[in-house]
């Protein structure tokens, strides 16, 4: 059952107030000044790119297609919300908003972006930090910073945890996710082009392909061996293996970010999705207060290699193949990040609130998180096991030929891949995991 969503916000909004009473005081700012963003336009065309709110503004407020607005606040002060409504008859202005949010801000509507430069409280030499995309047009109006570090550093830091309002946002987008991996895992089964599976994820998930949170990776085959596979064939008729669906979608700009893999048959490649379900579900369990997330990622290595043995796919144990870097062969990617405002949100690699960074383990460049879990922290939980060519012939080359069965890896490749991932909420207790109970 869903809580209420508007009944939370004022307690969240509170809690964003709290942090930039904080961070405001701490670098000598009055004030600050949170631009939505404009969508920028192709060269020499005046087509525009898909707009993708600034996730500052979106903490604040729940406008996700809200351009060219402001919300300013000084610690003590109501926030003002500054509503860009324009009056245009090529394009339709946005409504002014209505719910139980709105009751915590002053609202002015703007007819031009320029009206709020005598709203932001830029007069009297106080010191206003201005967070977003500036625009050639805001440069003269008397910010004492833009974007400052320091500030942003202790924003984001603090951003790592949710607040009950973030998770029952990330919550539903979770469910809308899943009903999209149903429709999607049912057109695959049906026959369906990439394409056409593309389609009935977004019908599914009731978001155009410009709402969700990054485009979808819809591969078959060989397919899944490209981690960030960015094509949608649109031929049917193909032979069909494999399935890795990696798509996710937004509720009041907040993301999920799911991955599923499907084996068209049994065999060899379906005992191996089993495999890796089973250990994936291990590392969802180790999201708990005080663990160190490198310590989960070392261990996805530990487990992989241990399946890949298992399987007879490597010659050697998993301490060896992960001492070598024989596991980073199959599995070159890191088991997860932390999830919001931002697929990959921000601060993962943070030590504190001054910006410096917890390094990543020596041999693993790609991690994006090395925090130690605190409750409220989101995080994904995606380990994955591939045959990529480009990675198996550097292997053969390189020192790791004789621990790896190449009549094995022949037999597979044409399957590409498996990648499974949830996303999973450290509490006080036992993990919550968004996408278990959403598929549920």
């Amino acid at each position: 059952m869903h809580q209420d969503i508007d009944s939370l916000f004022s307690a969240h909004l509170a809690e964003v107030r709290r942090r930039t009473d904080l961070a405001l005081a701490a670098h000598g700012f009055d004030a600050i000044a949170i631009f939505s963003g404009a969508a920028g336009c192709s060269f020499l065309d005046d087509r525009s790119y898909p707009f993708r709110v600034n996730p500052h503004f979106a903490q604040w407020a729940p406008l996700t297609e809200l351009q060219q607005s402001f919300i300013a606040y000084s610690p003590g002060t109501t926030p003002l919300l500054c509503f860009h409504q324009p009056a245009d008859y090529w394009h339709l202005p946005p409504s002014l908003p209505t719910g139980g949010w709105v009751r915590e801000f002053r609202l002015e509507v703007l007819r031009d972006p320029g009206q709020a430069r005598g709203l932001l409280g830029l007069a009297g030499g106080r010191r206003v930090a201005f967070v977003g995309e500036l625009q050639p047009a805001f440069a003269d109006w008397g910010f004492a910073a833009v974007n400052p570090a320091p500030l942003l550093h202790q924003l984001h830091y603090d951003r790592a945890v949710k607040t009950p309002y973030e998770l029952e946002c990330m919550r539903r987008a979770s469910v809308m996710a899943v009903r999209g991996h149903v429709a999607a895992r049912d057109a695959f089964e049906s026959g369906a082009s990439e394409f056409e599976t593309h389609l009935a994820y977004c019908a599914a998930a009731g978001q155009r392909g410009e709402e969700l949170p990054y485009g979808n990776i819809i591969a078959y085959n060989e397919g899944a061996a490209v981690l960030h596979y960015q094509h949608l064939d649109q031929r049917r008729g193909q032979a069909r293996r494999s399935f890795l669906i990696d798509a996710g979608a937004q509720f009041r700009g907040y993301a999920a970010d799911i991955t599923r893999t499907y084996a068209a048959d049994e065999g060899e490649f379906a005992a191996l999705v089993r495999g890796m379900d089973a250990l994936q579900l291990r590392l969802c369990a180790s999201v708990t207060g005080g663990t160190d997330y490198r310590e989960i990622h070392l261990l996805a290595h530990r487990l992989i290699a241990g399946l890949l043995r298992e399987a007879g796919i490597i010659a050697c144990g998993p301490d060896e193949a992960v001492e070598t870097g024989l596991s980073s062969v199959f599995f070159p990617h890191g088991v997860g990040h932390l999830l919001g405002l931002q697929v990959h949100d921000v601060a993962g690699l943070a030590r504190d609130a001054s910006g410096a960074e917890i390094p990543r383990p020596e041999g693993h460049p790609f991690l994006r998180l090395t925090r130690r879990l605190e409750p409220g922290f989101v995080v994904t939980i995606e380990p994955g096991l591939y045959f990529i060519d480009l990675l198996m012939d550097q292997a053969r080359t390189g020192g790791h030929g004789g621990r790896i069965r190449w009549d094995a890896i022949e037999r597979l490749r044409p399957w590409g891949g498996i990648r499974i991932e949830d996303d999973v909420v450290c509490t006080t207790g036992a993990p919550e995991n968004l996408t278990r109970d959403a598929f549920a």
